[in-house]
């Protein structure tokens, strides 16, 4: 009961500050947003941090794994906010979702040997990434006519005004965001095997912690020396809900992994399913039948990756 509340609790604050951090970067810029999370982050972790006590010794091999892994996050979640910026939630989630994928090839490389079906299942994550990128290319119609073959792909605009419509990209630039969102998984899979790494030496939840004051010294103190630590009254809750959000669900995945870490890599994965699910229903997004055959192959693939890797 302790894996599945823990990883079903993680995918969805993870999926809740994807979409909150979505909306938040389209306000106040990317860099910004992830230095308020790193803010926000701090706040909430360093009393759970307390709570188990300072670790009493601190190898410099620990201290090497907490700097990789905190730039490593900083790096992640940039490049997400940036593919955020640009792209729709439904894409760029489940392409970062793959982050364990990319920390299972990371692993081979440092010796560790993959099974068979893993690798299988990592070249079909691959193709789900291709087919999630082909933006279908819409023919230029004549003013006052009805473009119906987008039409049918992509339903109707939201209304002017709406949240939908708000919550919309200025502009969708579909294969940069999902560069940046490969980039992002990358970044990240070199995180989780340093972050794997320090959690054996130290509680989990320092190992949270730690990433985020990283993020606190390369993000936040520059941007507040530079007086550009702003944010707008629309952007503050959003940028508090996606800082909780985030060391929360870490440390509920952390806690959950002590009972199973197989069932809590299954359900932790499907944070980007549920970010895609609701930013349908919440931001109106479309896509087109080969992306959805893309984020729909992703998706599976994760899941049978963690599946296969427990």
């Amino acid at each position: 009961m302790t894996a599945i509340i823990g990883g079903l609790g993680a995918a969805i604050l993870w999926a809740a500050a994807t979409l909150a951090s979505s909306r938040s970067s389209r306000m106040i810029g990317s860099r910004v947003v992830l230095a308020w999370i790193m803010i926000v982050g701090t706040a909430v972790g360093l009393p759970l941090a307390l709570a188990t006590g300072v670790p009493a010794d601190i190898s410099s091999e620990v201290l090497v794994y907490l700097a990789i892994a905190g730039m490593s996050y900083s790096g992640g979640l940039y490049a997400t906010y940036r593919a955020l910026t640009i792209g729709k939630v439904s894409i760029v989630a489940p392409i970062v979702a793959t982050e364990g994928a990319i920390a299972a090839l990371l692993a081979i490389a440092l010796g560790d040997v993959l099974a068979v079906g893993s690798i299988l299942v990592l070249a079909v994550i691959a193709v789900g990434v291709v087919l999630s990128s082909m933006d279908p290319a819409r023919p230029d119609v004549p003013a006052g006519d009805i473009e119906l073959a987008a039409d049918a792909l992509d339903g109707p605009a939201p209304p002017a005004g709406s949240y939908a419509a708000s919550a919309a990209p200025a502009h969708t630039d579909t294969r940069q965001a999902v560069l940046l969102s490969v980039v992002a998984a990358a970044i990240f899979g070199i995180g989780l095997v340093a972050s794997g790494k320090a959690a054996v030496l130290i509680a989990p939840v320092w190992v949270a912690l730690s990433a985020r004051l990283v993020g606190l010294v390369l993000v936040a103190v520059p941007l507040l020396a530079q007086r550009r630590l702003t944010v707008t009254r629309a952007a503050l809750p959003l940028v508090v809900l996606a800082g909780t959000a985030e060391i929360l669900g870490s440390t509920l995945s952390a806690w959950g992994a002590t009972d199973s870490i197989a069932i809590v890599a299954v359900l932790g994965s499907q944070f980007a399913a549920i970010a895609a699910v609701a930013a349908f229903l919440l931001f109106g997004e479309r896509l087109s039948r080969l992306q959805t055959a893309g984020v729909a192959t992703i998706v599976l693939g994760v899941t049978a990756l963690a599946i296969l890797q427990a």
